[in-house]
């Protein structure tokens, strides 16, 4: 059994980020491993994830961090606002990496976020290389940069080939949200 920690990004255009690391929670708790999620933008949006944490407890912790998806029409939070949330979700991040009490750690659009600017690249660079030698480090979001590319043992990289949105159709509750 390998008991070397990975890191392991999920990028790309395509949907299907968070879900393959939520994927991971649902097979490592099968194993009564200990995993924290930490959310970088999705915090002030409800969706289906805010339940069902609930009931993986207490194996399972999540924390939504962010204040909802930065720029979008009903984005109402100044770009300041947005980026003190996300300096705290670096702070949590670290913490929860460095507390010993976790198999697995999720930065869920944290790529995003550096994207917008809202963190700094070298700070998530500096969560990945602290990182504790067992521990699993799993990164979301599109537009990874090189440098996580290089450090991370895997890349998976979700491309959009079709979505139903390009025919108009509205996000589906269980599916999109």
């Amino acid at each position: 059994m390998n008991n070397s920690g990975l890191t392991i990004v999920y990028t790309g255009n395509g949907k299907g980020k968070t879900t393959a690391a939520l994927g991971i929670v649902l097979r490592a708790i099968g194993y009564d491993k200990k995993i924290c999620m930490i959310q970088f933008i999705k915090g002030s949006w409800h969706y289906g994830e805010m339940n069902s944490s609930k009931k993986l407890e207490p194996n399972f912790e999540m924390i939504s961090v962010g204040k909802g998806f930065v720029g979008i029409i009903d984005d109402k939070s100044p770009l300041e606002e947005h980026k003190k949330i996300a300096k705290e979700a670096i702070k949590i991040s670290s913490n929860k990496i460095q507390s010993g009490k976790y198999d697995i750690v999720i930065l869920d659009e944290v790529n995003y976020a550096i994207n917008l600017n809202l963190i700094t690249l070298e700070e998530v660079l500096n969560l990945i290389k602290s990182k504790p030698s067992s521990l699993d480090l799993i990164l979301t979001g599109n537009y990874a940069k090189k440098e996580i590319i290089d450090l991370a043992d895997l890349v998976t990289e979700m491309k959009e080939i079709k979505h139903p949105f390009q025919e108009g159709k509205k996000a589906k509750k269980g599916i999109d949200f």
